[in-house]
């Protein structure tokens, strides 16, 4: 067995660690036919800060409404995970129908350009892997942070 040079090694190792940064967003698939990758990159936060972060994932898309009813999607945003990595990513499937409300609308109502979405989902913040989202052409994918308070809560017996 043939030693390794201790310059040589951590060249190999430090190579390694650049490679290995490059890879998770490589690791992802491309989008199949009919959906589009969304991926969001998160800010890194001070130690511990991050444990107290969740990232809510909302899929949906802009519909003209009539601006009195409450319009939601039909779909879901399901967790996968991706195969031989370990990593998470996330498939916007189900239906895309719209589903209404029934409240009447004043017969002159204009109609409103809204965001309809599918039901949200919250996942926890890691700011060393993206968040991929798989979602169907023409959505959009939007975000947004939650923080838990200083103040915990305790049920006495």
């Amino acid at each position: 067995m043939k030693a390794v040079r201790p310059l040589a090694f951590i060249s190999l190792l430090l190579a390694g660690f650049t490679v290995t940064a490059a890879e998770p967003l490589d690791a992802f698939p491309l989008a199949q036919k009919g959906m589009e990758r969304f991926v969001i990159v998160l800010p890194q936060h001070d130690n511990g800060q991050e444990e107290k972060l969740k990232v809510e994932i909302i899929v949906g898309r802009e519909i003209l409404t009539d601006g009195v009813n409450r319009q939601r999607l039909g779909n879901s945003i399901e967790p996968r995970s991706l195969k031989g990595w370990g990593y998470t990513y996330y498939e916007v499937s189900g239906s895309s129908e719209v589903i209404s409300t029934l409240m009447a609308a004043p017969e002159a109502a204009e109609k409103v350009k809204t965001f309809v979405s599918a039901p949200s989902l919250f996942v926890r913040y890691n700011s060393r892997l993206p968040i991929v989202v798989y979602a169907p052409a023409g959505y959009e994918v939007r975000y947004r942070f939650w923080q838990a308070g200083e103040e915990m809560m305790a049920e006495k017996k």
